[in-house]
């Protein structure tokens, strides 16, 4: 892969949590090391997010407003509270009125928001957008995307194939661009006899079914994560806790690699349309096998590796014997080290990384990219998507 020389580029992040560790959620810890590594590439890299995270370098209106809940009891991570959506459409219109001067314009804007208005930037002042989408369609973004003139240069890459298919039936096409996993971050762990559960606590990630499946095999479960829906865990997750079932809180990721490395297998319960599951490529790049339901995007990013399971969404059942196999499995050294060979193999973040950096490329100096969905097959092996994006950019 060729050379892409330094561009500035201004990434726009979800504003509901600052960019920092322990990190709230998999598009947080997704769009922080996609900072650090484009910065590490020698980028000029500017940061939109909100105030607290990391790589803000004191610059106040980049800053964007972080939700103001009333009560706690109130916070949630799919909702917004009341005047929300006013103070992020003014905090969008100072930047984008930041980006028609040229002093401050940069030559791409890396787009992570879950709001339509940096889609449009590429429109007025005309800056070229790269919108990864990380979510089912959100009404605001299809809005915006489909508002686009053909002529604006914009690009959208998703994170999985059944999401660029979600979002193509709402008339909005992509190239695939799965996450990927910093493998000298998440190391190889020694495995052990507990099995593990770790994500945003929320009911769509449903941990209490992932409690009941463990207790149903006989084994100890520990949970780790931010709670982001106090109502659900206290009703759904905080009875089922007992000396079976730990929860251990929202760790840093050197605590919580150690905490997935030392399991026997870990489970992943969404009962969502999942868009990726960076958790699932997390676990297997510490060797640690992966039971999941069957939802969005799971079996795709799971499909073909060694130490994987994948079971219809919501039944225990099948999920406690598919993770009893796995972990007796997972015993043995050499079936780790398989299973974090292959991870590695497929969702290594530098590979990634270098393939979304040449797309970025592609997108600052305004070449057309075709945007056509890759076939199923091409998907899966995730070795054409940086060939389509070195073919448009030579």
């Amino acid at each position: 892969m060729t050379p892409v020389s330094p561009l500035r580029i201004l990434v726009v992040a979800p504003e509901r949590h600052a960019l920092r560790q322990p990190h709230p959620g998999g598009l947080e810890a997704a769009v922080w090391n996609r900072v650090r590594w484009l910065r590490r590439r020698g980028h000029r890299v500017e940061l939109c997010a909100a105030a607290g995270s990391d790589f803000l370098d004191g610059v106040p209106e980049l800053q964007l407003p972080t939700p103001r809940w009333r009560r706690e009891s109130d916070v949630s991570d799919t909702d917004y509270p009341e005047g929300h959506r006013r103070r992020m459409a003014e905090a969008f219109d100072r930047i984008r009125v930041r980006l028609e001067h040229a002093m401050t314009r940069v030559d791409v804007v890396d787009n992570h928001s879950l709001h339509g208005a940096p889609i449009l930037w590429s429109h007025a002042p005309g800056v070229p957008v790269v919108t990864t989408l990380h979510t089912p369609p959100l009404p605001e973004m299809v809005i915006a995307a489909n508002a686009l003139p053909a002529s604006a240069p914009h690009r959208f890459l998703a994170v999985s194939q059944y999401t660029a298919r979600s979002w193509s039936s709402e008339g909005v096409d992509a190239f695939v661009f799965p996450n990927g996993v910093d493998t000298t971050q998440w190391r190889l762990g020694p495995g052990g006899e507990d099995w593990v559960w770790f994500g945003r606590i929320v009911p769509e990630k449903a941990p209490h079914l992932a409690i009941l499946a463990a207790r149903r095999a006989g084994a100890r479960i520990r949970l780790a994560g931010r709670i982001g829906d106090e109502g659900y865990f206290a009703r759904e997750v905080e009875p089922l806790l007992g000396a079976d079932a730990l929860f251990v809180g929202a760790l840093r990721q050197q605590e919580l690699c150690d905490l997935v490395g030392s399991a026997a297998v870990a489970l992943v319960t969404p009962m969502w349309s999942e868009p990726f599951g960076l958790v699932m490529a997390e676990a297997l790049v510490t060797g640690t096998p992966v039971a999941a339901f069957d939802s969005g995007g799971a079996s795709e990013v799971l499909a073909g590796l060694p130490g994987t399971a994948v079971v219809p969404a919501g039944d225990v059942d099948a999920l406690a014997d598919a993770a009893s196999a796995l972990a007796r499995s997972s015993r043995r050294d050499t079936v780790r080290r398989r299973v974090r060979e292959a991870a590695t193999d497929r969702h290594s973040l530098a590979r990634r990384h270098r393939e979304v950096e040449r797309a970025i490329s592609v997108a600052a100096h305004s070449i057309p990219v075709p945007a056509v969905l890759p076939s199923a097959p091409a998907a899966l092996g995730l070795g054409t998507v940086g060939d389509a994006v070195e073919a448009v950019g030579a």
